[in-house]
């Protein structure tokens, strides 16, 4: 059972996480998402598939990743919504400054909830508010019926699929070429799946 939920605001301790509101496009879009690492997952390619490994790298890896985000934000109240009207971004908020946020599409056809973008401000992480996000992702997949809750890694991000095995994600599939001709050429886009139930 996760934090209680007020109104469509999920609490614990002094974080609230909330639908986004107009005002909370700027705090958000401006969080450092970036992490260092010292292990990426390394992805070996064989005639008979795919094996994946943790590996230690020295010097740690620091990743940046570039702007390239659409203008209009998802689900955000007062604010444009995506082309099915199910796009969402809930913030993480404490002490009135917005510390995270999650962005979730849901597809009917699939009855997937994709979590597109998830970040946690640096000075924020460590204190479960990636977890806090998550749930209200989950909490709006079960809102709309949906089967699993789908994300999409880069092989680099040891941090993060450390925490999304944590929270019950396991590996479905990857992409050695999703990332070609872009500023994470080179990296391995690794996809995670949970049921809902």
């Amino acid at each position: 059972m996760g934090p209680p939920s007020y109104g469509g605001a999920m609490t614990t301790q002094e974080i609230i996480c909330r639908p986004a509101r107009a005002e909370d496009v700027e705090a958000a879009d401006a969080i450092d998402s970036s992490f260092t690492t010292d292990t990426v997952y390394e992805v070996t390619v064989s005639p008979g598939g795919f094996a994946l490994r943790p590996v230690p790298v020295d010097p740690p890896v620091r990743k940046v990743f570039p702007d390239d985000e659409p203008d209009d934000e998802p689900g955000v109240e007062g604010g444009p919504q995506g082309d099915t009207g199910t796009d969402r971004r809930f913030v993480a908020v404490d002490d009135d400054v917005v510390c995270g946020y999650v962005d979730t599409a849901y597809e009917p056809w699939n009855r997937r909830l994709t979590v597109a973008d998830i970040a946690v401000a640096p000075a924020h992480r460590g204190r479960g508010i990636g977890r806090i996000l998550m749930e209200r992702a989950f909490e709006q997949a079960r809102e709309h019926g949906a089967v699993q809750v789908w994300l999409e890694v880069t092989n680099l991000n040891a941090p993060a699929i450390r925490a999304y095995l944590r929270m019950g994600f396991t590996f479905c599939g990857l992409d050695t070429s999703l990332y070609a001709g872009t500023a994470s050429e080179g990296e391995t886009a690794m996809f995670m799946s949970r049921a809902c139930g």
